[in-house]
């Protein structure tokens, strides 16, 4: 999980508020905040933190509310105030209006529905947790159809890409794009193949993530990003949109996830229960176990800045 000790560092943390923080959010939480504290060589880097919350109907400022209180409880604190995506829709409109202004995004009125048909029609079958791969049906022009809904050109930026650096820094080319994650290895996908292209704009009118956060990561100079490792297939096409506006590509490290009994990611929808702020280090030390630090008998009953100054020095050593 090598990282690049000099210069600087700008890490963040940027939970959904659909729900309290869990053992799986906390994860990342960790992970992030410990890369931060850990940067340059021990002298630390900022470490921000971000509510997600684009996603109106499903979010709630009590569940941000509890993050906060949670992330103050285990003593993960952020340099600075927390930024609300909820409050930047004017900055994502701004971003938008440049993709179309360059030919990188258009209208879409296809239905989640017609989408599928298409896609049946054409003999694609569709995977389980995949992405439905958008037909390019609306890309020649809507033909008198509404717009419900604004995509990204993935196509016409791939070709427009050069096909060097990958070693340097991640490498789209007409194949797809290529990257280096810090705990997983070189990376590709075939955007294309995989996504086609994919939404900036929902039918109702609900920023899309990809838009979203590479506009905040853009604009919080973020430098490195560390988060789950179900987020691992997001990051081709933050590295498209990055390219196309001419924005730095962080690096990125993905952490292991917490699994369910059934296998299944640990996640809110499927009812994990919120972390038990009244024991904050036996969190922390469930988390710091997955993440492969040590956890000695002397830190469970021990003070929690102990402990996370542990953590700090233990992830330092094991990232050079």
């Amino acid at each position: 999980m090598a990282f690049t000790s000099a210069g600087k560092y700008v890490g963040r943390f940027a939970p959904s508020p659909t729900g309290p923080l869990h053992a799986g959010s906390l994860v990342a939480a960790l992970a992030s905040w410990l890369d931060a504290r850990a940067a340059r060589q021990g002298r630390g880097g900022r470490w921000l933190l971000r509510i997600e919350d684009i996603d109106t109907p499903r979010c709630s400022p009590e569940s941000a509310q509890a993050i906060l209180s949670q992330l103050s409880a285990l003593q993960l604190l952020p340099d600075e105030a927390p930024l609300y995506q909820s409050q930047r829709s004017a900055r994502y409109r701004q971003v938008l209006d440049r993709l179309m202004a360059d030919g990188l995004a258009y209208p879409c009125a296809c239905t989640r529905r017609e989408i599928e048909q298409a896609l049946t029609q054409s003999g694609r079958q569709h995977e389980r947790h995949s992405e439905h791969v958008y037909p390019g049906t609306c890309r020649a022009g809507l033909n008198g159809r509404q717009a419900r809904a604004w995509r990204f050109h993935t196509t016409r930026l791939q070709h427009s890409m050069p096909e060097e650096g990958f070693h340097a820094s991640p490498c789209v080319t007409r194949d797809g794009v290529r990257w280096t994650d810090r705990r997983l290895g070189e990376q590709f996908q075939d955007v294309v193949a995989t996504v086609g292209d994919f939404v900036l704009l929902r039918a109702d009118g609900i920023w899309a993530y990809q838009l979203a956060v590479t506009t905040d990561d853009a604009d919080q100079e973020i430098t490195h990003i560390v988060r789950g490792e179900d987020l691992a297939d997001n990051t081709p096409r933050q590295i498209l949109l990055q390219k196309a506006l001419g924005w730095p590509t962080p690096q990125y490290l993905h952490t292991p996830l917490v699994r369910g009994l059934d296998g299944e990611k640990l996640s809110k929808q499927h009812g994990a229960p919120p972390i038990d702020i009244a024991r904050p280090l036996a969190a922390l030390c469930s988390a710091a176990g997955v993440l492969g630090l040590p956890v000695p008998d002397h830190l469970r009953c021990g003070h929690l800045p102990d402990a996370l100054a542990f953590w700090v020095q233990a992830w330092m050593h094991s990232a050079n």
